[in-house]
């Protein structure tokens, strides 16, 4: 997506889907010949795009490719900080690591990094997360926000709600989060957000936060098939991957507009009506102490907030939660 004009020609043809656009009006807009619109149209069409043409008629985009391209979103969406800049990527190690190269070097705030398949995708602790080509979302944003350090994990908790929010819009499926940073469907985890963070003393040079949504996974390896799911699996038919997209970054944008407003109760109210954690037993695991008791609350910095069995309250800020019965 790279050849002159071609981002636009496809650009064009998405404005107008369903409809002739007159090989004229292309050749007088990129001021190119006939021959050359050609020669683009056909590289659209290896791509996956079905596109009709009829002489002296034109050309007509009636169907595209399941690709998240940023003509797809950029198309779809009407978005205002993110996306400004999309970097995309057939295939790439980790979008996250990808995301913090390019953070490190200038990239603006909103700035995203989507691929149709990682390579050496990872979930929190080094964990390793499977992404298929062209079957979920592998996503990372680069965020500079105006807050300190110790505020990070509401950008996590942002991110979850607008996550869950978009999938249950689109698809109407029951998602809820577990906290710190898990979407379950159906007790089975469908998403997870890994965020990452360069910053000084008290101030943030800038965040990353990943997402990977598995959407239309049929499986997955064995050491996670009984605790993992897609959304196919529990809409019971494929479900459009861009739609997930576009609606989670509307969904985000938003949210993230509420949080530099200082406005972080109003995010806190919505993950707690769609959390699975409160109310709960849960045992939590943490690098150097485990503690179980009913979780009660999450505080105004991210903080899970549990009752143990003696009475105490404990908060905890970064740990592996379960449910128990």
């Amino acid at each position: 997506m790279k050849d002159g004009y071609l981002n636009e020609l496809l650009l064009l043809l998405l404005s107008k889907k369903g409809s002739y656009v007159s090989g004229e009006e292309i050749s007088e807009k990129f001021g190119v010949s006939r021959t050359a619109i050609w020669k683009q149209v056909n590289h659209l069409r290896k791509l996956g795009y079905e596109i009709d043409s009829v002489p002296r008629v034109g050309y007509c985009l009636k169907k595209s490719p399941d690709l998240l391209l940023p003509e797809e979103i950029i198309q779809n969406s009407c978005l205002e900080f993110l996306a400004r800049k999309i970097y995309y990527y057939p295939s790439i190690g980790s979008t996250n690591d990808e995301a913090k190269k390019l953070a490190q070097n200038g990239a603006p705030h909103g700035t995203l990094v989507i691929a149709e398949e990682q390579t050496g995708g990872k979930g929190r602790l080094g964990r390793r997360w499977v992404s298929p080509p062209r079957e979920g979302i592998w996503l990372s944003i680069i965020l500079r926000p105006s807050m300190e350090p110790y505020e990070a994990p509401r950008i996590t908790i942002t991110c979850a709600v607008a996550a869950a929010k978009a999938i249950r819009k689109v698809t109407g499926i029951d998602c809820r989060i577990k906290w710190p940073n898990d979407l379950l469907v159906e007790g089975k985890k469908v998403a997870g957000i890994l965020t990452e963070m360069s910053a000084d003393m008290d101030s943030i040079n800038f965040v990353v936060v990943g997402i990977g949504i598995n959407v239309n996974n049929a499986d997955f390896p064995d050491e996670i098939k009984e605790t993992a799911t897609s959304l196919k699996l529990a809409y019971g038919k494929n479900v459009d991957r861009l739609k997930i997209l576009t609606e989670f970054l509307l969904q985000f944008e938003e949210l993230y507009r509420v949080l530099e407003e200082r406005n972080f109760e109003k995010i806190l109210e919505e993950w707690r009506k769609l959390s699975c954690n409160l109310g709960r037993r849960v045992r939590i695991i943490g690098k150097n102490f485990e503690l179980e008791g009913i979780a009660l609350d999450v505080d105004s910095d991210g903080a899970l907030l549990i009752k143990t069995d003696g009475g105490k309250v404990e908060r905890v800020l970064s740990a592996d939660v379960s449910l128990r019965e």
